[in-house]
């Protein structure tokens, strides 16, 4: 018998899938852990789930999930969160006050920038934020705020007057229009004396 141990092929090698990290969206990152190291997230959540988000929503159609994957990575020493959504949400159009599909679908990529100087690292079009003013929480160790950085980049694609391509504006009218009075011009007695004086 064979004093070595036998080494059993993982569930991951045998079912040939990606084990999920996590089936909940992750409110915090922690930096200590996880900047040098990197960090992915991918999952499906609910558009109701984002607080400032849930606000805007259409309350007349049901919302699906978006699907979101994320990685924290870093590249010529700056960290970065990219993540890509798939989905959409339904707001209310301005026009016609019914619900409006707005797509979501893109590619996300935010610099997390230590300092200033920084800034020369990255190209002119990336988006970045300083990781003093994001990181704001008081706690033994450095918490990016994953979900919330999520939810601001959602509701800077949201249009803040939703509308759809082709509709009128919804008009309401509550009771009769009551009809004018034809008033009589006042200058028209000044016609009249106008030429027997």
């Amino acid at each position: 018998m064979s004093s070595t141990p036998a080494i059993k092929p993982s569930a991951l090698q045998a079912d040939n899938k990606k084990a999920p990290v996590s089936t909940s969206m992750p409110e915090h990152i922690s930096l200590d852990k996880w900047a040098d190291a990197g960090f992915e997230w991918s999952g499906e959540v609910e558009p109701n789930s984002f607080d400032r988000l849930a606000a805007t929503l259409s309350t007349e159609h049901e919302q699906s999930k978006t699907q979101l994957d994320a990685h924290l990575y870093r590249r010529n020493n700056v960290l970065h969160l990219a993540f890509t959504l798939t989905g959409e949400v339904w707001l209310t159009c301005q026009r016609c006050l019914q619900p409006v599909a707005i797509d979501l679908s893109d590619d996300y990529d935010v610099a997390l920038l230590e300092n200033d100087s920084q800034v020369r690292s990255v190209n002119e079009e990336q988006d970045y934020l300083l990781l003093d003013e994001v990181v704001t929480e008081q706690s033994p160790e450095r918490l990016l705020p994953f979900k919330k950085l999520v939810e601001d980049e959602i509701l800077l694609k949201t249009p803040m007057a939703p509308k759809h391509d082709d509709c009128e504006m919804s008009v309401e009218q509550f009771g009769e229009i009551p009809e004018e009075e034809e008033s009589e011009n006042p200058f028209a007695a000044l016609a009249s004396l106008k030429g027997k004086l």
